[in-house]
């Protein structure tokens, strides 16, 4: 179920235009945002002249209103249904500084109603709260359109891009990432910065395999929050072919992960796996991440913490499972299509129905054996709508860099093993000339969903990452 969320409004008003706009696209706004089942926190009629911000005094009180709901609100919207005084409503956000996301919307004229009784000039007055706004150095998102009727179903969609928007923005505060084990001495591509991460707000906590292990060591077989984990697996998936023995060891893996990541107040978490934890425990821990990933709490795997963040945004974005993939294979002669795979810990979601299985690592069984690599997830990805998303340190400029689009899996036919899918991708030369000339890594992230214009405008806006879109 979609979280409900809380949005700060601002009606805009300028006396000398027609007041009773204020009032009756004061009550459009509140219905458009109800209509999708979040909450709004705007002045009323009787704190303010119409329920709208004109004066610095109504600025004062719209402002005391949201700092009282800081910890609630979301994002704030403004609402131009005249033309509005943009010093008043830039004061409001200034006053509250409540730094969240601010989407502008405009309510377009009516060419039949343009006497001074009707007149609006919206359209005119959008320019001038953004022109206030980029001097009070307070970021802002647009609307498609320049003007859209609160009821239409242009802003519909932009209302939900923006929540999307929001909720990777406030996922992104303050996130603490698990990073657990080294990384792989083989996976340099994976490096990344905490440094540059702790700058945007995110902290990196690690936990050595060796602490994991000697964790488990502790733990009997019979602990109940151990067969509880147990449960947990066997109703995840078919896991007729895995030996019992191996199913205690994912069972006690996760209890230590979930217990550590409670003690440390942690959301997501990137996973050593190629080949300590095959070769010195004796599976592969990607049901355990898988379920995480499913329960919208990402794990990615050799340690790629930009890839779980690139994972979580999506996440945060679409409200569903993301999965980190790698860009594996071309298929056939079209240009326009590769094959994602990954050996596998995606979740369930992204399987097609009735179709995933445990199974064993085939690619690690080579090197330890069978018997060393139970735990991974077979099947074949469905088809359906797909967005992309990385993000990367650089290290040379100092900045955190990425880029997003979007794309469908699809029902071609594949003959592999572990977790792979068929995407298609507009002017995929385009993009895979892009990845390689910026040097971004082979692993990319994936959700069931188009959102590719929240994570872009999340991330290049408010957060001040460089952002490349693709189309």
């Amino acid at each position: 179920m979609a979280r409900q969320m809380t949005f700060g409004l601002i009606v805009g008003n300028r006396g000398f235009f027609p007041s009773h706009l204020a009032a009756t696209g004061r009550t459009e706004m509140i219905a458009a945002i109800e209509k999708q089942g979040h909450k709004v926190v705007v002045t009323s009629p009787e704190e303010t002249s119409f329920g709208a911000v004109e004066t610095y005094e109504e600025a004062k009180i719209c402002a005391a209103l949201f700092k009282k709901h800081a910890a609630e609100i979301d994002g704030i919207i403004i609402t131009l249904p005249n033309f509005g005084e943009e010093r008043g409503m830039a004061d409001a956000l200034r006053l509250a500084d409540l730094r969240v996301p601010v989407l502008i919307q405009a309510t377009p004229d009516d060419a039949g109603k343009m006497s001074i009784a009707f007149r609006r000039d919206s359209f005119c007055g959008k320019m001038s709260i953004c022109n206030n706004l980029r001097q009070y150095g307070i970021k802002y998102t647009l609307t498609t359109l320049h003007t859209e009727a609160p009821a239409s179903p242009e802003f519909e969609k932009d209302l939900q891009t923006f929540a999307a928007t929001c909720r990777i923005v406030r996922g992104f505060k303050n996130l603490r990432i698990g990073a657990i084990g080294a990384r792989p001495a083989a996976f340099n591509t994976v490096r990344y910065s905490e440094k540059l991460l702790e700058n945007s707000g995110i902290t990196v906590d690690t936990l050595d395999l060796s602490e994991v292990f000697g964790r488990i060591a502790k733990l009997p077989d019979t602990d109940g929050g151990v067969q509880e984990k147990l449960a947990a697996i066997k109703s995840y998936l078919p896991t007729n072919n895995t030996p019992e023995a191996a199913l205690i060891k994912m069972s006690k893996l996760g209890v230590v992960i979930d217990g550590w990541m409670k003690s440390n107040d942690l959301d997501v978490t990137s996973v050593q796996c190629w080949t300590s934890m095959e070769e010195f425990f004796g599976v592969v821990p990607c049901t355990i991440m898988s379920m995480m990933s499913e329960k919208l709490l990402p794990s990615a795997c050799e340690v790629d913490t930009m890839g779980t963040l690139s994972m979580h945004a999506l996440t945060l974005a679409s409200e569903t499972p993301s999965a980190l993939l790698d860009w594996n294979n071309n298929y056939g002669g079209d240009p326009d299509k590769a094959v994602c795979f990954h050996c596998s810990n995606l979740p369930k979601h992204f399987f097609r129905e009735g179709g995933v299985k445990m199974d064993f690592q085939q690619i690690i069984a080579g090197t330890v054996g069978k018997e060393q690599t139970y735990g991974t997830l077979d099947g074949k990805v469905k088809a359906g709508a797909m967005t992309f998303a990385r993000f990367s340190t650089d290290d040379f400029t100092g900045k955190i860099q990425g880029y997003v689009g979007e794309g469908h899996f699809t029902d071609d036919a594949l003959d592999t093993f572990g977790g792979a899918g068929v995407v298609q991708i507009p002017n995929m030369q385009k993009l895979l000339r892009y990845i390689c000339e910026n040097g971004f890594e082979h692993h990319v992230a994936a959700n069931f969903s188009h959102c590719a214009a929240a994570v872009e405008e999340a991330a290049k806006n408010y957060l001040g990452w460089g952002m490349s879109v693709h189309e």
